[in-house]
């Protein structure tokens, strides 16, 4: 009993001494806040404002400067937000704007094709669904906004691809596996690219279950207003629906709705640069 109160106390001793995680990531956070909030956030005056040691303040703004969220002015010693923080704002905005812009195109684009509509974007090599307005047939498409899938048995996912050059592709594809999930699944790079150049012809990119039996989905690029891919609008449903003879009618609407919420979001197509 001796020897567990003792260790007891070494644990609470412990803990004492050294801040959590999560004790280290609220205090950051709030530092960050208060960067962002001022315009001549010194080590001094930050100390000040958050109560914690000067020390403590130079530390957590090291280890948030190595990540590109503050940075600091040799002259003056003034800390400022960092260009990675305003990239994660920027992306904040892109989306929002995104989500909210692109609503009465997918019902435009729902109501015209019969089948569901998504809008979806790249992230570390997954295709992210973040909003989806679904068709009324009983028998249809579902993505939950939030849900990640794999970009090369996406249609969204490879319409994306389709506007990057092969080296990118091949970088974003290096050790990753392609995972086979039906027989049609470009499971390898060679056979991706193949299809890639295919839908850089066409304008836009089917996939033809690849990634579920039964289930095909048509999609375009969205581009901002330096022509660099945001996301990827689809329409996906099942496969007794979206015959060949439909594919033929729903990539020229999909490819002329993702063109119009291009230039309704201020953005431009790379060729019209």
């Amino acid at each position: 009993m001796e020897w567990t109160g003792k260790g007891k106390r070494g644990r609470k001793a412990a803990e004492n001494a050294a801040p959590s995680s999560v004790q280290v990531l609220d205090r950051s956070l709030a530092l960050l806040a208060i960067v962002a909030e001022s315009d001549d956030s010194t080590l001094t005056s930050l100390s000040e404002r958050t109560g914690m040691a000067p020390s403590t303040v130079h530390r957590l703004l090291t280890s948030l400067a190595s990540h590109g969220m503050v940075m600091s002015d040799s002259d003056t010693g003034v800390w400022t937000v960092g260009l990675k923080a305003f990239e994660i704002g920027n992306a904040f905005l892109r989306f929002r704007k995104l989500g909210t812009i692109s609503r009465p195109f997918l019902k435009q684009l729902m109501e015209a094709s019969g089948e569901t509509a998504n809008i979806g974007i790249e992230e570390g090599g997954d295709v992210v669904f973040i909003s989806q307005v679904e068709s009324h047939a009983p028998m249809r498409a579902f993505f939950r906004p939030g849900r990640r899938g794999p970009v090369h048995a996406s249609g969204i996912g490879k319409a994306i691809l389709s506007t990057w050059s092969d080296k990118e592709i091949g970088q974003v594809m290096s050790g990753r596996t392609l995972t086979h999930f039906t027989e049609k699944t470009r499971d390898t790079l060679p056979g991706l690219l193949r299809d890639i150049q295919e839908i850089r012809l066409r304008g836009w990119s089917i996939d033809d279950e690849e990634h579920t039996l039964g289930m095909r989905c048509v999609a375009a690029p969205i581009f901002n207003e330096y022509g660099e891919t945001i996301a990827g609008i689809s329409v996906s449903g099942p496969s007794v629906r979206v015959t060949d003879e439909k594919l033929t009618i729903l990539g020229p609407m999909v490819r002329e709705t993702a063109d119009a919420l291009t230039r309704a979001m201020g953005g431009r197509r790379p060729e019209e640069l």
